[in-house]
């Protein structure tokens, strides 16, 4: 049976204009997992498992989780997202679901971003969903429908309502552009201030590479717990905007004007 999984060598680029600038990129590599074969996956992978300590792991607890009308059942990422859908008047149970994201290397996970898209039985994109995490481990979901569909890509400019950096406001606004992964990688997410004006760039570029035991173990050697790493940049680029005297706005602050929030797991 063929995989339908794979994995992708990216680099993210940073780009901010206002109030003063800095740049700067670095290396990643990120998984572009269909949920239909996590379990093929780990049954064929040395280095993959579900739920289970690996190399890698995927882990459905680190990912959505809707409140629970049953305490005891225990649903895997695809139900709780199937869940969401249903709130926007979608059967996702047909749909075919592939999720962009890091997983959990030696025990350790962090997400700044996931996207899940989802094709009907054609392989036409239906809708997508970005999952964007903070460094608290608060979560924020959005949805992208066909009337944001766009060729390609998934496009919409949306009021954020949530703490991603200390460095910019709540309330500012999204600008995002979600290329349906192919051969190559291709997101930006923008950010824009209250009057509309572009301040800050971000890029997601990528090509694709097939998931194998080989190159799970290539793609480990080449940057060594790779969430780890994404964490300790985002704290060491914050340190630089603080050392240049960006404004700083305390997570505490303005507690209005962060909703819709999940805390799916505990850190």
């Amino acid at each position: 049976m063929p995989i339908n999984s794979s994995i992708y060598t990216a680099k993210v680029m940073h780009h901010r204009l206002a109030p003063k600038k800095h740049s700067f990129w670095y290396n990643v590599y990120m998984f572009y997992i269909d949920l239909d074969e996590i379990d093929l996956l780990a049954k064929n992978l040395r280095w993959f498992s579900r739920n289970k300590f690996n190399l890698f792991s995927f882990r459905d607890a680190e990912h959505l989780q809707l409140p629970k009308e049953n305490p005891v059942k225990t649903k895997t990422t695809r139900q709780h997202l199937e869940d969401y859908l249903r709130g926007y008047g979608i059967d996702g149970t047909k749909l075919k679901i592939k999720l962009l994201t890091n997983l959990n290397v030696l025990g350790y996970n962090f997400n700044p971003v996931s996207f899940y898209y989802c094709f009907d039985e054609q392989g036409n994109p239906v809708c997508c969903v970005a999952e964007i995490s903070n460094t608290y481990r608060e979560m924020k979901l959005f949805f992208f429908g066909k009337e944001e569909l766009f060729g390609d890509s998934f496009k919409k400019i949306t009021t954020k309502y949530f703490y991603v950096s200390p460095f910019i406001d709540h309330d500012d606004s999204f600008d995002f552009n979600l290329k349906v992964p192919t051969d190559q990688l291709d997101i930006k997410i923008d950010d824009l201030d209250k009057q509309g004006n572009k301040f800050f760039y971000t890029t997601l570029k990528g090509d694709k590479k097939p998931l194998t035991n080989a190159s799970l173990l290539k793609s480990f050697f080449s940057i060594p717990l790779i969430p780890l790493q994404i964490m300790g940049m985002i704290h060491w680029q914050a340190l630089k905007l603080w050392l240049k005297k960006l404004s700083f706005h305390p997570k505490a602050e303005n507690p209005e004007l962060q909703r819709n929030v999940y805390k799916p797991y505990k850190p």
